[in-house]
């Protein structure tokens, strides 16, 4: 079981995983933090449902004329108030959760970014091509071979990051070199886009292969020429497992 099939499985039934999930997260540290902090969204969430308005403890009748309008099927405006205030609470909870979930996104990108001031020279512009033995070493370990559709492949190198060992790729375009990462560990269930430290790029995720990271260095790069660099690598990605 991967990464991105754990957390898949973990937002469908947080509350009762099997065997492989438990196996799957005994083992890997990113997704520890995943399933503890949906733990907490989850217990905020739960929260919020049990929200008590008025600190009365629930079922206590509010007064006679409430009871008698609850019998009648009408509700009092107390009640209506009530009910009103709460749903306002649960969508402020769900709001702040889904910004909360949408943070490990921002937080990889920021990763990506500070991982390139450790690579200065992948960002020379050439029109040599890595030796085909090395760029398939690189790419060992991914479960996935790299056609010639990607584009002139001029650097591959195997990088630490976060704990494991990554493809860090630069393919040459018209528009200059772009650096690529194969985070087959790193799940995003959205693109996620970055502009910062004067890199702009994408994060895009791969269903059941985790994410492809793509990066200029330009604060102001064009959207669709970084997306077209990702659809082209992407497309070249021949998956053997």
């Amino acid at each position: 079981m991967n990464c991105a099939e754990y957390r898949r499985l973990l937002l469908t039934d947080p509350g009762d995983p099997p065997a492989a999930m438990r196996t799957h997260v005994a083992s890997c540290h990113e997704c520890t933090q995943y399933t503890s902090r949906i733990s907490r969204f989850e217990g905020r969430l739960q929260q919020a449902l049990k929200v008590d308005v008025h600190g009365a403890p629930r079922g206590r009748v509010v007064s006679l004329q409430a009871e008698r309008l609850r019998r009648r099927g009408k509700k009092s405006p107390l009640q209506s108030r009530t009910m009103a205030i709460a749903a306002s609470v649960l969508l402020a909870v769900v709001g702040v959760g889904l910004l909360w979930l949408a943070a490990p996104g921002r937080s990889l990108a920021a990763a990506v970014v500070n991982h390139m001031a450790g690579e200065p020279d992948a960002w020379a512009r050439t029109d040599v091509a890595v030796a085909e033995p090395k760029l398939e070493a690189v790419m060992s370990g991914t479960g996935a071979h790299l056609q010639p559709g990607a584009g002139l492949v001029s650097y591959a190198h195997s990088c630490e990051f976060r704990g494991h060992l990554v493809p860090h790729l630069v393919v040459q375009t018209a528009a200059g070199p772009v650096t690529v990462m194969l985070l087959v560990h790193e799940s995003v269930r959205r693109d996620v886009r970055f502009a910062e430290h004067g890199y702009s790029g994408v994060i895009v995720p791969l269903r059941g292969h985790g994410s492809l990271a793509v990066l200029e260095r330009t604060p102001d790069a064009e959207p669709k020429a970084i997306n077209a660099v990702a659809a082209q690598v992407v497309g070249a990605l021949d998956w053997i497992t």
